[in-house]
């Protein structure tokens, strides 16, 4: 593995993925202290991520599994889980405001919220991948999954940091539905 290569992965990497601690902190919050949360933010995140690069990589080197035209549609997806997150939130007005009732983060929830979020990516890594040829891709992959781990990391050190937790606490169930709405809004927008 060159280096360089590996320099310019966690470089494409850490500008593209920028946003995806924040919303993997409200995962982990959102499902802090239950049973198989931590599982299932995990795997849905390496799930949603690994769909991304495998579009990312067909198309890089002439195979499309989605047409061009329907990527941007990928931001229906958080707007359809936010409103149903902000409809959970809402009929659980009057409970004592714990983020970690049951209902944390699902598998399939995380892996579209990750897929429709890499849309925008995909745009990002199919020229870098068509340059990269396939050693250079296949490095770029590493190095993305290694750090899919580290921002994983990242997300959950962040939502247990104690001030961190108490404001998610107070605002999670606000907060994750604004974020996946307008996510997929940007999405949305972005793709027209």
């Amino acid at each position: 593995m060159s280096p360089k290569v590996v320099g310019q992965a966690v470089g494409v990497f850490a500008v593209t993925n920028v946003d995806d601690i924040l919303v993997l902190a409200l995962f982990f919050a959102r499902g802090a202290g239950l049973s198989g949360a931590t599982g299932a933010v995990v795997i849905g995140q390496y799930l949603g991520f690994l769909a991304t690069l495998a579009v990312a990589v067909a198309a890089a080197f002439g195979v499309t599994f989605l047409p061009a035209g329907f990527i941007p549609y990928l931001g229906l997806l958080p707007i359809a889980l936010g409103l149903r997150a902000a409809v959970e939130a809402w009929r659980h007005r009057g409970d004592d405001g714990d983020i970690t009732r049951p209902g944390g983060p699902r598998t399939l929830e995380v892996a579209a919220v990750t897929l429709a979020n890499g849309g925008d990516n995909i745009g990002v890594y199919v020229p870098v991948f068509a340059t990269a040829g396939p050693g250079g891709t296949s490095v770029y992959a590493v190095v993305f999954l290694v750090l899919v781990a580290a921002w994983l990391a990242a997300g959950r050190h962040l939502a247990t940091r104690p001030a961190v937790a108490r404001a998610l606490a107070r605002s999670g169930d606000v907060v994750l539905p604004v974020v996946l709405i307008g996510i997929g809004l940007l999405i949305l927008i972005d793709g027209a």
